[in-house]
């Protein structure tokens, strides 16, 4: 799927809803449900079998595992059959060396505009231990991602719609990717459009700063991001805060009662730098702590 531009509506005719048939993963059911109807689009969930939980013991135990977790895997999946009701969907159980290859192989055999999961919200040394498959996701897939993580709460009762969008950006062109998909979102739902930028703490400023750096430049540049156009159908309001980025992006959802935060991130590949704003460990906390939905696009 192509990056859309600024004042252009976001077209979503597949989506893929990658499940592990988690608390997590149920949580965001009713969003990929809400969606697919939204947009009239496919729906193709995906649960992945990997190795790597069966890696020890002998073959015959290995083997009745397997069964057994297939065996499992199937009933879930006719729950979820029953749960997509209506709408258009196909679900596929596959067997893969890791989700994102499966994910990656689905992306391109299926033309997918969006993928859609839950998250455990694993960070720290529990992060370090299992590993984060919805950060290797939303920092390698090459179309937006909308995650669900375990503090979820606004969304669920509105069948996944969406009536406040923070936008959080550092100006960047990588934070700026997330900048259309953040205000066809808003027009679409006709929501209020919430537009975020942090800067460092005042004491922390050099003295030599220009205007260039004052929080009236930066609201002018928030604005400056949305077209006229799009203001007819959603209200933009621009904020400016000040402290670590994590933290108050996180801040600023509960406090405006955002039930849709979107950023824009870094390939994997890329350096990063730790003067920027969206830097990696800031993107991956506010995926795993946010109270809303978190729409991930990689400049």
């Amino acid at each position: 799927m192509c990056a859309i531009k600024t004042g252009t509506r976001l077209v979503l005719k597949n989506l893929l809803f990658l499940t592990d048939f988690s608390e997590p993963s149920e949580l965001a059911v009713p969003f990929a449900v809400a969606l697919a109807r939204e947009y009239e689009a496919k729906l193709h969930a995906l649960h992945v079998l990997t190795p790597a939980a069966l890696s020890y013991g002998n073959p015959e135990s290995a083997a009745a595992a397997i069964d057994g977790i297939e065996e499992r895997a199937l009933e879930e999946i006719q729950r979820l059959d029953a749960q997509f009701g209506g709408s258009s969907h196909e679900i596929h159980l596959v067997h893969a060396e890791s989700v994102w290859s499966a994910v990656e192989k689905m992306l391109a055999d299926k033309d997918i505009d969006l993928i859609i999961l839950g998250t455990h919200g694993r960070t720290g040394a529990m992060k370090l231990l299992l590993g984060s498959v919805a950060e290797e996701i939303f920092r390698r897939a090459d179309v937006p991602v909308l995650t669900i993580g375990p503090s979820v709460k606004n969304g669920i009762h509105n069948g996944g719609r969406f009536h406040r969008v923070l936008y959080a950006t550092d100006f960047t062109p990588e934070a700026q990717a997330g900048a259309p998909y953040a205000i066809s979102l808003a027009e679409e739902n006709q929501s209020r459009l919430l537009l975020l930028h942090v800067m460092r703490d005042p004491a922390d400023r050099k003295a030599d700063q220009t205007a260039q750096d004052s929080a009236a430049n930066v609201m002018h540049q928030l604005y400056e991001i949305v077209p006229e156009s799009a203001e007819i159908w959603c209200r933009p309001e621009a904020t400016v805060r000040f402290g670590p980025p994590a933290e108050r992006i996180l801040d600023t959802a509960r406090e405006l009662e955002a039930d849709l935060i979107v950023l824009g991130v870094r390939n994997p590949g890329q350096r990063m730098s730790a003067a920027t704003h969206l830097e990696r460990a800031t993107a991956h906390k506010v995926v795993a702590n946010a109270a809303c939905a978190v729409l991930t696009v990689r400049g």
